[in-house]
């Protein structure tokens, strides 16, 4: 008549979710990934519309001031993005982890 203790049960299987996300670790790697490949490439895009600017200044003095700003803007965006990647590379060295584990995935299985 007594009824089981489930803390005492030995058999208790908890399932992955299905095409869930199994590993958190793996996601918040994906997702620096991402992060710093899209600040790459909005800091060399900023970079390109900051010299198009300055060609395009023609002697024009407000022009010119705001096409060096922005490159110059662009130019600390990159050195940023750059000191990411290197912290997260010193981490990854220090705690003996894989930050950075990135492979372009193929149209070949």
């Amino acid at each position: 008549m007594v009824k089981p203790v489930y803390a005492q049960v030995q058999d208790i299987n908890i399932e992955a979710p299905p095409g869930g996300i199994t590993d958190f670790g793996r996601l918040i790697t994906s997702a620096l990934q991402v992060a710093l490949i899209v600040a790459a490439i909005l800091t060399f895009a900023y970079l390109l519309w900051g010299g198009i600017q300055w060609i395009t200044s023609g002697g024009d003095k407000g022009q010119y001031e705001a096409a060096r700003g922005r490159i110059t803007a662009a130019l600390v965006g990159l050195a940023i993005v750059a000191a990411a990647y290197a912290v997260m590379q010193l981490i990854g060295y220090f705690f003996g982890i894989s930050v950075f584990d990135f492979t372009i995935p193929s149209a070949a299985g």
